[in-house]
């Protein structure tokens, strides 16, 4: 089926659900998510075009997973946000601590690849992310160095000083269990990734960056030259005119994805499952995908073949990501950020 196709009758399907459940334009939806690129493309392109149908004014609250995740435990029971589109490792935890509603099954969600339908039917993925390796190629050039094909690469004495990831609460807890994966270990093996990130990879780490656009600036000065960072976070970077490229690393890249849900006890139920639906729909994830380098959860997006490069498109791509046991990290995760401290970002 022609992508236009799908999306006119995603739009003609979206219009007919709205319709009878429009309200006052006097009415404010809340939604919380990530800031940066997706913010911007939320708020130009997929914000308007919901309030044009509904006749709800959306407000984008930005911040980080963590962040959001705080502040509806801080609000349980009196919350102002609707709706909430965080990274899928930490929307487990607000499914965990009853801080989302189950959702409705709709067309749209039936539509979703297998990876997206998360446990408990109470949050859905939208839009997939792979976690890998990002170098500046200028830098790489310029030393003679060939592009880096594995996790453990991390760890090679001639990146010393030139090495940059997140803290723990960061990409940090990410790069463990990838680095742990790569040296033979596992979610539930995690000794081998540690050994190896305190032994191999802190001594070349020259700055634990948590601020995405300070590691950003980094990035394309070439101070940071070898970084642990999402495609999503690459693409934009690059396509500003940076030297720089994102790497699916040998032993695999950790399959990650935003993931939105309903809150729990917050304003306008209703109406914001109809922003998740819309969120979902192929017209949406389409617009995702060319704004923000998300690539689609919904398994009937059709992508042009330079869109479909850039992003985690398609079945194959989509299965090739090595998913986390989130579930259990989060069962470790305080644990686990101690050691970290003690161990590795302490060195």
């Amino acid at each position: 089926m022609r992508t236009t196709t799908i999306i006119a009758r995603t739009s003609t399907m979206l219009a007919a659900l709205l319709a009878p459940h429009a309200v006052s334009a006097a009415e404010t939806l809340y939604i919380g998510g990530p800031g940066g690129s997706y913010q911007k493309a939320v708020e130009e392109k997929l914000i308007p075009t919901f309030e044009a149908k509904t006749g709800v004014k959306v407000v984008y609250v930005p911040g980080s997973s963590s962040d959001t995740l705080a502040k509806l435990i801080a609000q349980k029971g009196k919350q102002d946000l609707s709706i909430i589109t965080i990274d899928s490792s930490v929307m487990r935890q607000a499914v965990n601590q009853d801080l989302c509603v189950a959702l409705p099954e709709s067309p749209v969600v039936k539509d979703l690849y297998p990876a997206a339908r998360m446990e408990g039917d109470k949050s859905v993925g939208t839009g997939f992310y792979a976690v890998g390796l990002g170098y500046n190629k200028e830098v790489f050039a310029k030393n003679g160095w060939p592009a880096p094909t594995s996790w453990k690469d991390l760890g090679d004495p001639k990146f010393k000083g030139k090495v940059s990831m997140g803290p723990f609460s960061g990409y940090g807890v990410e790069a463990l269990v990838m680095v742990a994966k790569a040296n033979g270990g596992s979610e539930r093996d995690i000794d081998p990734g540690f050994k190896f990130m305190s032994e191999k990879v802190a001594p070349n780490v020259f700055a634990w960056e948590g601020n995405q656009a300070n590691l950003a600036q980094m990035f394309q000065t070439g101070e940071a030259a070898l970084i642990v960072w999402g495609n999503t976070r690459v693409i934009p970077v690059a396509d500003q005119g940076a030297p720089v490229a994102f790497i699916i690393p040998k032993e695999g890249a950790e399959q990650a994805m935003n993931a939105g849900c309903v809150v729990n006890g917050g304003p306008q139920a209703k109406i914001a499952g109809q922003l998740l639906d819309y969120f979902l729909s192929p017209e949406a994830q389409t617009i995702m995908a060319e704004s923000s380098g998300y690539g689609p959860t919904n398994s009937k997006v059709e992508l042009k073949p330079e869109l479909a490069a850039k992003v985690i498109y398609g079945p194959e791509q989509v299965n090739s990501l090595l998913p986390t046991d989130w579930p259990y990290v989060n069962t470790q995760r305080d644990a686990w950020a101690k050691r970290w401290n003690r161990e590795i970002e302490q060195r």
